[in-house]
């Protein structure tokens, strides 16, 4: 199968070259193609990704099928979809093998939203007696009002923070930057826990100007912030499965039923598509009720 690899290589290099996407966004574009490669290595089926048939690649969807949920046999297709365009793209082969292949339907899925009251008993939960404790609220406060995503959280940097102009500056997907603006509260949080917290943190050489530091003196990863927003939700007992991007949706749904506009939250967001931004917009009946009750001159 050393032929899938060199192949793989080549795709990741122009992910990540002509693309700009992140290194988690081409592992999981990556871990896809892996799929179909043990699928043939486990059934003893030889071929190049350009000899491979339609048939085989039926085969591999029929397989997984029934292992995976139809959202992920969704993303399955939809990544090995991408890889057999790149290859159409350098001339390795003139069609796709996934032509016909159907992707199953899905609805959307929107995350839970977190009221601002949970989001208040959440912080309120963080033990402030530790060090540890101080950092978590100003990153939760930071994750909440500027509506970031994970990545963007612990890749902040002390040189991003613009706090005179009151914005912070976030790296997003693809390393496209954007300013966003932040809080007089989150920029007293931040400013409480570098002078008085971050400053004690024997920081680890390439982490200078790292903002939220891990014991060690490292940046956070992913993992950690997930655990600590997962403990928190026990320790408070809110019956959500919550994440850090459940912030970050709430963020988005808050603003907009403040009477936000979708432009501005999608700036905020930092998203390409006003339709990505649309799909975070998750409105209970009442509200829209409102709305057509207020704006509508025969409501």
């Amino acid at each position: 199968m050393s032929t899938w690899q060199s192949y793989i290589k080549e795709y990741q290099n122009y992910l990540r070259l002509e693309r700009g996407l992140s290194k988690n966004t081409i592992e999981n574009y990556t871990f896809d193609i892996e799929k179909l490669v043990l699928f043939l290595e486990q059934n003893d089926i030889v071929v190049s990704p350009i000899q491979i048939s339609e048939e085989t690649i039926q085969e591999f969807v029929y397989a997984i099928s029934s292992k995976v949920n139809a959202r992920s046999q969704s993303r399955i297709i939809s990544g090995l979809k991408s890889f057999f365009n790149y290859l159409i793209f350098e001339d390795y082969r003139n069609d796709s093998p996934l032509e016909l292949i159907e992707v199953p339907k899905i609805g959307r899925k929107l995350p839970d939203t977190l009221a601002t009251e949970e989001i208040d008993a959440l912080i309120a939960a963080i033990d402030l007696s530790t060090p540890e404790g101080e950092r978590n609220k100003a990153m939760l406060e930071t994750l909440y009002s500027c509506g970031l995503r994970v990545s963007e959280l612990i890749g902040l940097k002390l040189s991003d923070l613009f706090f005179e102009e009151g914005f912070i500056k976030i790296t997003g997907k693809g390393n496209k930057q954007r300013f966003v603006p932040v809080g007089q509260s989150t920029i007293k949080y931040i400013t409480s826990y570098v002078n008085l917290i971050r400053v004690h943190y024997p920081v680890q050489k390439g982490h200078e100007d790292t903002l939220f530091l891990n014991r060690r003196g490292k940046q956070l990863t992913r993992a950690m912030v997930f655990t600590i927003i997962k403990d928190l939700a026990v320790k408070i007992n809110l019956n959500k499965t919550i994440s850090p991007h459940t912030f970050r949706h709430s963020f988005a749904t808050h603003l907009l039923e403040n009477g936000a506009d979708l432009r501005s939250i999608q700036l905020m967001l930092g998203h390409e598509s006003i339709t990505t931004t649309e799909v975070y917009m998750h409105l209970d009946r009442k509200f829209l009720s409102e709305v057509l009750k207020n704006f509508h001159p025969r409501a």
